[in-house]
């Protein structure tokens, strides 16, 4: 289990690359905090849907519908988490 709450802005963008690539075969040396999820990156709905899936699963923290709807760049993604309590 990944603790998030544990883990600083700097440490978090790593991790969340280090997913990103793996679970969407996407260059690390590209992706950037500004890196648009959807434009830059070609995730599409249903591939955002497994990405929450695996954030849930790796940190055992669930991201809210509202905040979830609002992710659009890597560094929304580590706001989010960074913003997360345990339930």
């Amino acid at each position: 289990m990944v603790v998030v709450s544990e883990m600083s802005k700097d440490e978090l963008f790593v991790w969340v690359v280090d997913l990103l690539a793996d679970m969407f075969e996407l260059d690390k040396s590209s992706l950037t905090l500004e890196s648009n999820l959807y434009a830059d990156l070609d995730i599409d709905s249903i591939d955002a849907v497994d990405l929450a899936v695996r954030l849930k699963q790796m940190t055992g923290l669930r991201l809210q519908p509202e905040v979830f709807k609002q992710i659009r760049t890597i560094g929304d993604v580590i706001d989010a988490l960074s913003n997360l309590k345990p339930e």
